[in-house]
């Protein structure tokens, strides 16, 4: 059951990832740029408060799978899914830290830049959800 728990974890925070570069993020790119940056900071700080547990919650589950049945796949499922955390924090943290000092009053050229940039980070978490919830699929069916 818990490697269940895992896959609608995993597919879960893709569904997630994927909606923000697919719809959110080209939607938010045609606002002019205070508007833009506007729009950027909740819906980051949301999106954060969502995510960032559900991937926690998918690494634990998945490695509980794997402690269970000793099936390797849970747990690289698990590391896949939770390399969420340590990439955020190494790689898309310093674009977000940027952006939210910047008052949307100020936005201009060098914020859509950034927050460009923050949607192709976010792409690789995107990938991560994706591979986390194609393995889990396979263990779940192995």
């Amino acid at each position: 059951m818990m490697g269940q728990f895992a896959l609608i974890a995993a597919a879960i925070f893709s569904g997630a990832a994927l909606y923000i570069i697919v719809a959110e993020q080209p939607a938010r790119l045609e606002l002019n740029d205070e508007s833009l940056l506007r729009q950027w900071k909740p819906a980051y700080k949301r999106g954060f408060a969502m995510q960032a547990p559900i991937a926690l919650l998918g690494g634990v589950f998945g490695a509980v799978a794997w402690w269970q049945t000793g099936q390797w796949l849970w747990l690289l499922g698990a590391a896949l899914i939770v390399a969420n955390w340590p990439y955020t924090l190494l790689k898309i943290m310093p674009v977000n830290e940027r952006l939210m000092a910047i008052d949307p009053i100020e936005a201009g050229p060098e914020s859509r830049k950034l927050i460009k940039s923050w949607a192709r980070l976010h792409s690789v978490r995107a990938a991560l959800g994706c591979a986390a919830t194609l393995v889990f699929l396979w263990a779940s069916l192995s």
